[in-house]
């Protein structure tokens, strides 16, 4: 079968959905989703026996392979230690409020007990309805229930005869089978679960959002309707709701092999990092074949789970302060303005000692006559077994506001802790302006390319160092980011307006992405990142 060219039905089915009216999530449901914070991402399929990169591998290759992925591994697909309870105990632990799971990837192999394909978990080994028994066990915990759908769907291609590979051009809209196909198993998704708080779509979502909303208008649909940053964290708060996808190591599916674990300590830096920028974090898992989640994403479980168990108030229903972090502290403040919270993130080679007292210059806060002070989860009054009281204390300057703050609580039996620990104020105020910085266009001229960028407001700074960052996006996904950042060089500016840099050395017909850059006397702050690509 050839790709579709003139479509008509597509068209149709285009001007039906321009006449309906227009579907978003609601205000209120996405102030829900803002508050949650922090959710588990589930990717697991039937190609987690082989250990490949989850249904990838499919794009490229072989009849010969694609025909045994399809044949052969769904009759081996028998996860027996599959206890769903178990993982959603363990989430609950982790401080996680809502749950996505994986129904359909690229591969097209569903989770589910569906009636639209014989490719599904009815027909392995094991026979149990994955998802449902998934979604029940995480509801119990209290955990808001999700669904990851991939609108692409390599098996309808193969069975199409159309070469396997992701684009446009293999969007649903395109090839009416394939829309009826998807918008049939969304249907079942949606009304036979019951309640779907969270609805992720990973392609083209036109037709498919409209069916998630029109069944359950509460629903929130993250990607295809709000931005959602994969393996990476935006430099710089972004404007209403936002969720960045995170893997633990560097695969979103099991991978026994070749895998690289982030540490404790940097899980954590992801959580506050992004709530202190306004985001959700998405942190995922990939369980092995056997159902069971592989000890090294248990153990950084249940490490995160003890850091959100002291300091949770800190991560839920939380906004952005008028700076994301001034070095190692980083703020995220309670929506109602009763509270800053204070992540004092030191690297784990300079992390606070139990006993020691440490004092810091909040240059942004200030402080009023109702101000309070402490310690997430200590009350302050006890060092144990010694007669020192660790009361934290602060009084205002014109440098800033000055904390002396001790911690005092043994977490560990070697009564060490490389984790951050987290100060939280009352009736505090903003102490500073900053300043405004906007990443605008990039033109391409005879010496390359030439990025503008610009200041919108000095805020109270009487300069500011600027410049640009930029990356390419070669073989990326259009929401996947990985590569690092190339700076370059700040220019000095003392008034608002758009300056500019050329650099060289862009790959005609690459992606790349760029921001502008701002070096306040605080922090560093980045303008929006955008993309471009060469003609």
């Amino acid at each position: 079968m050839r790709l579709s060219s003139a479509v008509p039905l597509s068209l149709l089915f285009a001007l039906s959905l321009a006449a309906q009216p227009p579907a978003a999530n609601q205000a209120d449901r996405l102030e829900w989703f803002r508050d949650q914070g922090f959710g588990l991402f589930i990717h697991w399929t039937v190609d987690s026996q082989l250990g490949t990169v989850i249904s990838h591998s499919l794009a490229g290759a072989s009849d010969d392979y694609t025909k045994r992925y399809y044949e052969q591994l769904p009759k081996t697909f028998n996860p027996r230690k599959f206890h769903p309870e178990d993982w959603a105990m363990l989430a609950k632990l982790a401080g996680v409020r809502y749950m996505v799971f994986t129904t359909k990837h690229h591969n097209g192999f569903a989770m589910w007990k569906t009636d639209t394909t014989q490719l599904s978990v009815a027909n392995t080994p094991f026979g149990r309805d994955l998802f449902g028994e998934t979604a029940a066990a995480f509801r119990a915990q209290g955990i808001a229930a999700g669904v990851y759908f991939s609108p692409d769907d390599f098996h309808w291609l193969w069975e199409n005869k159309i070469p396997i590979n992701r684009g446009p051009e293999f969007a649903p809209a395109l090839h009416p089978g394939l829309m009826s196909l998807d918008q049939a198993q969304m249907t079942e998704l949606m009304t036979r679960y019951g309640k779907i708080d969270v609805v992720f779509l990973d392609g083209a979502p036109e037709g498919l959002r409209e069916t998630a909303w029109k069944l359950q208008p509460a629903t929130v649909v993250t990607r295809g309707a709000i931005t959602t940053p994969e393996q990476t964290i935006p430099g710089a708060p972004l404007e209403g709701a936002w969720e960045s996808c995170i893997t633990m190591g560097t695969s979103w599916g099991y991978q026994p092999r070749n895998e690289t674990y982030k540490s404790g300590f940097e899980l954590i830096r992801l959580i506050y990092e992004t709530r202190a920028k306004g985001g959700n974090l998405l942190l995922n898992v990939g369980p092995k074949p056997d159902g069971e989640l592989p000890i090294e994403q248990e153990e950084r479980l249940r490490e995160l789970g003890y850091w959100m168990f002291l300091n949770g108030e800190a991560i839920y229903g939380v906004r952005p302060w008028v700076l994301t972090n001034e070095g190692d502290l980083w703020f995220t403040k309670a929506k109602d303005n009763s509270a800053l919270y204070v992540v004092a993130a030191f690297p784990p080679q300079k992390a606070w000692k139990r006993g020691e007292w440490k004092e810091f210059v909040l240059k942004s806060v200030r402080a009023t006559a109702r101000t309070t002070a402490g310690v997430l989860g200590q009350n302050d009054l006890v060092y144990e077994y010694s007669k020192t009281v660790p009361q934290t204390t602060w009084h205002q300057e014109k440098d800033g506001l000055h904390v002396r703050a001790m911690f005092a609580q043994r977490l560990q039996d070697n009564s060490a802790w490389p984790n951050p620990v987290v100060l939280k104020l009352t009736s505090v105020e903003p102490a500073l302006v900053p300043p405004g910085i906007e990443t605008l266009k990039v033109t391409r001229g005879p010496k390359g390319m030439t990025l503008e960028g610009r200041v919108a407001s000095m805020g109270d700074s009487q300069s500011l160092e600027v410049a640009f960052e930029y990356r390419s996006l070669r073989g990326l996904d259009v929401n996947e980011r990985q590569g690092e950042w190339t700076q370059t060089g700040f220019q000095k500016v003392t008034a608002t307006g758009s300056f500019q840099v050329t650099v060289p050395g862009w790959v005609p017909g690459e992606r790349y992405e760029y921001r502008a850059v701002a070096k306040h006397p605080v922090l560093t702050l980045y303008g929006a990142a955008k993309t471009a690509a060469l003609p």
